[in-house]
């Protein structure tokens, strides 16, 4: 059956299933959208009957969508984030004007705090109209790598592991390759005895075979939140600690930095985005700047 430009979704129509999703219900969105709740209703059910498929899940709780109804609300997310570049950039080539505009970052902890600070600093200095806007996610599960598969991010700085665990439809290019070392109270005379403080983003699949034939490495006594509760609880001599190097940036001098040896895991940090995204002009910038930030972001081992 031929395609007709009847079958294809406005972006009005991409715009009220993001609405749906974010405020989980039809009311909610139609408040957000300045809509009445009928007219979300119809164009949820228009679009449901072009995509042929049920879109939201309707209770009495408000709505969530289907697994068709997450991959339609991504695809509408990034579609209209496109839509917003094409207006800005065609806009900048007609004027002469440089490039602007919000930039969607993701980033776990340790890069928000150690990479993008002098990155963004430099990318405000360069193109003083980007405006970096900076989400902090907890790199488990799809992590930062998901952020940009859902459209809630243009540009992603994660964890790179085995390139079939990338989401479909992402690019990604790799910036550092860091090692992990063993943190531990500094002057402590056999730090390998002392408890184990862990967190639950330290063990990916680049540490795991390494990690299962160490019989040095206790089960861990305390399992913190985040790379910063263990510096603390190290630096406090409640055990020891081992950590890719970017989290153990700026660590105190109460905390000592021991090489792990030859076969030491590593953790390859990298920026990952869609191949539409990636050639606009605000994400190539970024890019640059986190390549040429990239050789000098991790220390080696301190003692």
């Amino acid at each position: 059956m031929a395609r007709t430009a009847d079958s294809d979704l406005a972006p009005h129509e991409l715009r009220v299933l993001v609405a749906v999703a974010d405020a989980g219900g039809f009311s909610a969105a139609a408040v957000a959208l300045g809509l009445t709740q009928s007219a979300v209703s119809h164009s949820v059910r228009g679009s449901e009957r072009r995509i042929g498929a049920v879109l939201f899940e309707r209770g009495r709780a408000g709505a969530r969508p289907t697994p068709a109804g997450a991959s339609a609300v991504a695809h509408a997310r990034r579609v209209l984030r496109l839509l917003e570049i094409l207006t800005a950039e065609a806009r900048g080539a007609a004027t002469g004007r440089a490039v602007a505009g919000p930039l969607r970052i993701a980033a776990f902890r340790s890069a928000a705090l150690h990479l993008l600070p002098p990155v963004l600093r430099r990318l405000r200095a360069a193109h003083p109209g980007i405006e970096p806007r900076v989400r902090i996610i907890r790199e488990l599960g799809r992590g930062a790598a998901g952020e940009v598969a859902d459209g809630k991010a243009d540009i992603g700085i994660a964890t790179l592991g085995d390139p079939e665990a990338l989401p479909p439809g992402l690019v990604a290019n790799g910036l550092i390759e860091e090692p992990y070392a063993l943190a531990h109270p500094a002057g402590h005379a056999a730090p390998r005895s002392l408890p184990l403080v862990d967190w639950a983003e330290n063990c990916g699949s680049y540490t795991r075979a390494w990690w299962a034939g160490q019989d040095w490495i206790p089960k861990a006594t305390i399992e913190a939140e985040d790379d910063g509760a263990v510096l603390s609880l190290v630096s406090g001599g409640h055990g020891m600690a081992i950590m890719p190097m970017l989290s153990l940036t700026g660590a105190p001098d109460s905390i000592e930095i021991t090489d792990l040896g030859p076969g030491r895991p590593t953790r390859r940090v990298g920026c990952v985005t869609t191949p539409e995204l990636a050639g606009s002009a605000a994400v190539r910038a970024l890019v640059r700047e986190l390549r040429a930030a990239a050789p000098g972001a991790v220390d080696g081992s301190r003692r």
